[in-house]
């Protein structure tokens, strides 16, 4: 008798999670066979699973990864010269609480942005916030927000951020105010922050796509030192994927 009031208030009470594990136990035949703390656990377990669903939720909607990726469905069987030990220590997260970065590099289409929301979304899944740009987007937002004086703003968040992801880094060369835009955003997150950055690029030749020498070195400094290395190569995988289809 007590159940539909019971039902009506954890809803009221927004244990959603409880309310729906409830409603289940209530059509279970069974049911009568658990004690009351067996009951119990199950409402909580779920009330707990409920609550990390919605935050991961809200995460990824914050986050706006480019492609829907996970670490699980990383495609092992095209040589690019991914590392499956290296893939499964980043997986672990250990990097993000040490506050280290991971460089993706490689040719067009080779699958650079998928690994790093890949593993972006094993960080939320972990906990961790994260935001996705595109790094000549990203610029060129801070520059419009010079004129709009939504540029601190936006440089704070981007700063509080636990795990951003800047891909396509060095699709350009960059302005004397981009390399200082840049310098400012791993300043403040130096330390203290991880960022995943995907590029065409080599390492090596990242500091010939900046413009000025002094700001690169202070920039690479800040990134390079401190960073895992996933070097990508082979065919483009959506070359392989069109021809398969």
């Amino acid at each position: 008798m007590l159940s539909n009031p019971t039902l009506e208030n954890l809803k009221a009470l927004k244990l959603t999670g409880m309310a729906k594990a409830l409603e289940e136990q209530m059509g279970m035949g069974n049911v009568s066979e658990l004690d009351f703390f067996e009951r119990l656990g199950l409402l909580v377990d779920r009330e707990i699973t409920e609550r990390e669903n919605r935050r991961l939720k809200s995460r990824l909607k914050t986050a706006r990864l480019r492609q829907p990726a996970s670490i699980e469905d990383i495609d092992y069987r095209n040589p690019r010269g991914i590392d499956r030990s290296l893939m499964a220590s980043l997986a672990s997260c250990g990097w993000i609480t040490s506050c280290r970065n991971v460089l993706i590099t490689g040719p067009t289409g080779v699958g650079k942005t998928y690994i790093a929301c890949a593993l972006a979304q094993k960080a939320m899944r972990e906990g961790f916030g994260a935001i996705y740009k595109r790094t000549p987007r990203l610029l060129r937002d801070l520059a419009l927000g010079r004129a709009d004086g939504s540029y601190h703003k936006v440089m704070s968040s981007l700063a509080k951020t636990q795990l951003l992801v800047l891909d396509d880094w060095g699709m350009s060369a960059l302005t004397g105010e981009q390399d200082h835009d840049l310098l400012e955003i791993m300043e403040d997150r130096h330390g203290l922050r991880s960022t995943i950055i995907t590029s065409q690029l080599p390492v090596e030749s990242w500091h010939q796509a900046m413009g000025n020498p002094t700001v690169a070195d202070a920039i690479l400094d800040r990134v390079v030192h401190n960073a895992y290395r996933i070097n990508l190569a082979g065919e483009s995988m959506r070359k392989i994927h069109a021809e398969k289809q």
